[in-house]
């Protein structure tokens, strides 16, 4: 691992560790308030994501312009203003919203600078390792950022202004690796252009609507948990079922880790597979009633989903970062999982009302997994698949180690 990447991992788990620790504060902040209404919560969360659909065409070019080291300070500075206005006082649902603008614009960069700091080769690895770190990141900063707003809320919110100011510390060891091209006219035009380009192309569509999927169906299970567990398992304590969300991270880790022996970056193809188990996994949990088989089907569906997801990312910066550039390329992909989150959200919310069983909406959940990962699979290419034509030349990062 080189220090450019070992920056990198730093960076980026002592942000991801505060944008999950500060939603959790939020969240402190909102319950304390005793006027505020049920539907805060998810309007929080969906201030929080709405950044990443409506800035998708800006960010990505923002990536792709700029030296994408300079792009993560960026966005780490905005993350710190948020903070800094929630701990003023300013309203929760702003100051969480510009917290979301500064992760919108980091994205893109973290991603995107990933093929420029490792070779072709070693891409998966690099992903899993940033996915790996991240799924800690939240684990952690979702427990102590929760535990600590119960304790102070000035107290956490300076935590995790400090968080975001030591990512932007170690950002700065990360190499500034001038754009390989010039981008011009209009952003939503590019992105347009963009979009059509990867919607084109079999095996960076598969990539890009596959990662929406899993982050789609990953949101959903943790919401349907909150109903399935108390109905199937019994568990009526808050906390018991958060911990329940514990193991499908803690799976999602060793999935990323495992992705890179599993699934070489030239045989994205077979992530298909682990699709389909993520998918029957849930079918899965949706049967059971006990407990410690409850926790270890979770585990499964987070195991394949880091299986899945990280050879996902890598195709589609890879892709990307021969073609149209990385940055546009992520931001094209956070614009889908984003808006895949929040209209599947909203679908759920929406089949509520119907006061369907838990045990059917779960093992329907799976089955439309198991649906769509077979939707986005069609017409994929053999593998191997021959790489771009401008991937023979080597990262910026190889030439000056």
């Amino acid at each position: 691992m080189t220090r450019a990447v070992f920056s990198l991992l730093i960076a980026q788990f002592l942000t991801a560790f505060a944008d999950n620790a500060i939603l959790f504060i939020a969240i402190a902040t909102v319950i304390q308030a005793a006027e505020v209404g049920e539907w805060y919560k998810p309007a929080l969360q969906a201030s929080f994501l709405v950044a990443f659909v409506l800035l998708a065409p800006w960010v990505g070019r923002l990536a792709d312009k700029r030296p994408k080291a300079e792009v993560l300070m960026v966005g780490n500075v905005l993350k710190a203003i948020g903070a800094l206005m929630m701990l003023a006082g300013i309203e929760p649902l702003l100051s969480y919203a510009v917290v979301g603008i500064g992760a919108a614009i980091y994205s893109p960069g973290k991603y995107g600078i990933l093929p420029e700091l490792v070779h072709h080769d070693h891409l998966v690895k690099a992903n899993g390792w940033v996915e790996g770190s991240t799924i800690v990141a939240i684990i952690l900063g979702a427990v102590i950022g929760g535990h600590l707003a119960d304790i102070s809320i000035p107290a956490a919110l300076g935590m995790v202004t400090c968080c975001y100011i030591a990512s932007l510390i170690a950002t700065r060891f990360i190499p500034r690796i001038a754009p390989h091209r010039e981008v011009t006219g209009s952003a939503v035009a590019h992105f347009g252009r963009t979009l059509r380009q990867f919607m084109h192309g079999s095996r960076a569509r598969f990539a890009m609507l596959g990662a929406s999927v899993f982050w789609g169906a990953s949101v959903v299970l943790r919401v349907m948990l909150t109903v399935w567990a108390p109905a199937v398992l019994m568990m009526t304590a808050t906390g018991d079922i958060a911990n329940l969300a514990v193991y499908i991270a803690l799976g999602i880790a060793a999935g990323s880790l495992l992705a890179h022996k599993l699934i070489p970056l030239d045989f994205v193809r077979r992530a298909r597979f682990a699709g389909y188990l993520m998918g029957a996994g849930a079918m899965a949990l949706a049967v059971t009633s006990d407990p410690m088989l409850a926790k270890a089907a979770l585990v499964f569906c987070g195991v394949m989903g880091g299986i899945f997801v990280v050879p996902v990312n890598a195709a589609l910066q890879e892709i990307g970062h021969h073609t149209v550039g990385a940055g546009g390329a992520v931001a094209i992909q956070n614009f889908f999982e984003n808006l895949a989150m929040l209209v599947a959200t909203a679908v759920y919310t929406g089949l509520l009302i119907f006061d369907l069983d838990p045990v059917i909406m779960m093992a329907g959940l799976g089955a439309l997994i198991m649906i769509a990962t077979l939707a986005i699979s069609v017409r994929l290419p053999s593998d191997p698949e021959p790489r771009p034509v401008s991937a023979i030349e080597e990262p910026l990062a190889q030439k000056t180690e």
